[in-house]
């Protein structure tokens, strides 16, 4: 369904050509569920329980939505940066996910938070249709493999009772990395997917989202030198090029502190949120 300006533009598409690798294609990680689980396995056992320091903003802005008696589903938690905030405020909270690693680190972490009106079902949620509908349906940065991105669209406004939110976070890209470009004209691995991607795929729908742009910071941190140019030049292509310079540029950004290494990305993060539309209920 159209309405207002028609697009010659097919957004599904660039939304999977935004994950193919810079050989055109698509990663182990975006098509094996082992390699998938495997990323999960390696990455829980290392987590702090502490929230990632640039998402408490988003979770301010989230919490809004939610009442005190609203069943929530949650697409995609990962390691709890917005669950355990969530299921605190909301009388019941569901989470789907794909990673059995994943919902097993949750079980265990809301049982000893306490926070017992917790459940979870593992499963892809663009292949899951749910039985019941949710006063509010939202999942943050988990759309990364979605290749039915439009059919997982679809379940978030279908699922939905009172509101669907996505949030994504955006650029602009460690600013290092677009002054190597500017300067020293190397090819970098730019990030080639964003918010404005699925809003124009709701918008193919028939769904018009509200959009809300949150100002983040990050604050990287590194041990030694070697670590620090190693994790931010290695988004060069180029085979040659002056890596001197560019190093001279990425510590242009870069502070020590008592032997570590700090380097603060200033970014963005979209949340866009609408009312479900009735007209899709019955598309899937």
């Amino acid at each position: 369904m159209y309405h207002g300006v028609r697009f010659d533009m097919d957004f599904k598409r660039l939304w999977i050509e935004g994950m193919k690798d810079w050989h055109g294609e698509l990663p182990e990680r975006m098509t094996d569920d082992t390699k998938e689980e495997a990323f999960w396995q390696t990455l829980i056992p290392k987590k702090t329980h502490s929230l990632d320091d640039y998402a408490a903003d988003i979770q301010t802005e989230l919490l809004r939505f939610i009442e005190p008696d609203d069943h929530v589903l949650e697409i995609g938690p990962g390691w709890g940066n917005y669950t355990f905030a969530v299921a605190k405020k909301a009388s019941a909270l569901t989470c789907v996910d794909s990673s059995r690693s994943v919902i097993d680190y949750l079980h265990e972490e809301t049982k000893r938070r306490n926070l017992l009106q917790t459940r979870f079902i593992h499963a892809k949620w663009e292949a899951y249709e749910p039985n019941d509908r949710y006063d509010v349906v939202f999942g943050v940065n988990c759309y990364y493999r979605m290749q039915e991105i439009d059919r997982a669209l679809l379940h978030m406004n279908n699922a939905a009772k009172r509101w669907a939110i996505i949030g994504l976070t955006s650029g602009p890209e460690k600013p290092h990395l677009l002054e190597i470009h500017r300067q020293l004209g190397c090819k970098v691995k730019f990030q080639r997917r964003d918010y404005i991607y699925l809003t124009n795929l709701l918008y193919e729908q028939g769904i018009d989202v509200n959009c809300k742009i949150l100002d983040l910071e990050r604050i990287y941190r590194y041990d030694n030198e070697e670590q620090l140019i190693k994790d931010n030049l290695g988004a060069i292509l180029d085979d040659n090029y002056d890596r001197k310079a560019a190093e001279a540029i990425l510590r242009q950004f870069v502070t020590e502190q008592d032997g570590i290494f700090l380097y603060p990305h200033r970014f963005k993060a979209a949340l866009l949120y609408w009312k479900p539309e009735p007209s899709m209920l019955h598309r899937l």
